[in-house]
């Protein structure tokens, strides 16, 4: 049963999995024996995942960026359409849902993975600057393990800013915790979701920096012009993102984006502890009986919020 009133945006799109709609070989990890989520089709590289030996690597830009500024210099007077959100590898319309599923791998166990990501029609005042509220849900083997809500705005310039989240946490069934960071609060910043114009030659840059939930998120452009299959369709001219922390500088969570739809997919690379692969399976607009439900479970996650985190979320103004 369809549990959201949808109209999908996809309904034209011949869904196919990743192994039939390309040919070349799946991302390269450490565990052998499952169904790759994303191919990549590149004639110079077997996959996304390996970089060419021209281009730095995101373990080579942390060892020569040392003296890079922990956090990004956060002017609010540059936020004057700020919820108009419209960066071609990022667009965050309200009332689209982007649907993900795979896998993550944890001491050799395959774990199915599923996660729900959508732009809703409430935004929230940060710090002066009007931002988007994104709800999100994470399920791992069917199960909630984690529902949070989101906040980003864009700049004049076209960067994409990620400007603080509320995440709860469950194990069975069972609040366990929310980290929470929100620019401006407890010493936390804003940081960079996507930059307006990625290159090779960037820098990496923060994320976000919530030093009070050691949230310390960097990225730095890892790859473009590849092209990606996922179960939903392949897309030409993908960028590749490379994530780490300050905490796991030898762990890479890897993004996909694919220009004017957004995030199409997750991989990694390195020490990462989570192996998670994701790949995009359907994009919805919503209509409104199923944009208005949304609208309210953010609601009441943003009440639960003023409940369990008054010393930081409590001292935000509401959605709206």
């Amino acid at each position: 049963m369809r549990r959201l009133d949808v109209v999908s945006v996809a309904a034209a799109m011949l869904l196919v999995i990743s192994g039939a709609a390309c040919s070349s070989a799946p991302i390269p990890t450490a565990t052998s024996g499952y169904e790759p989520i994303l191919v990549a089709t590149s004639d110079d590289s077997p996959a996304l995942v390996a970089t060419a030996e021209s281009q730095p690597t995101p373990e080579t830009a942390t060892a020569t960026e040392g003296q890079l500024k922990k956090f990004e210099d956060f002017d609010p007077n540059n936020f004057d359409r700020s919820t108009n959100i419209d960066n071609e590898w990022l667009p965050l319309l309200p009332g689209t849902q982007f649907i993900y599923e795979g896998f993550t791998i944890d001491e050799d166990e395959i774990i199915p993975h599923r996660l729900v990501f959508t732009v809703t029609d409430l935004t929230k005042e940060i710090e002066g600057v009007r931002t988007v509220v994104a709800w999100i849900a994470d399920y791992s083997a069917g199960e909630l393990v984690e529902a949070e809500i989101a906040f980003y705005a864009q700049d004049t310039h076209g960067n994409v800013w990620y400007m603080g989240e509320y995440p709860e946490e469950y194990e069975n069934g069972s609040f366990v915790a929310a980290p929470t960071w929100i620019h401006g609060l407890a010493g936390a910043r804003a940081g960079i979701a996507m930059l307006a114009d990625p290159k090779l030659s960037a820098l990496s840059y923060s994320q976000g920096w919530g030093p009070a939930v050691d949230f310390t998120d960097r990225a730095k452009v890892d790859e473009i012009g590849q092209k990606t299959c996922v179960p939903i369709q392949c897309y030409e001219q993908v960028l590749a993102i490379a994530e780490s922390s300050l905490t796991e500088v030898d762990a890479f969570q890897l993004k996909y984006f694919a220009r004017g739809l957004g995030k199409i997919g997750v991989g990694w690379r390195g020490a990462d502890a989570t192996r998670e692969e994701l790949g995009l399976v359907e994009v919805n607009r919503l209509g409104p009986e199923a944009l208005a439900q949304i609208h309210m479970q953010a609601l009441e996650l943003e009440n639960h919020a003023y409940e369990v985190s008054q010393d930081v979320y409590g001292r935000t103004q509401p959605a709206e």
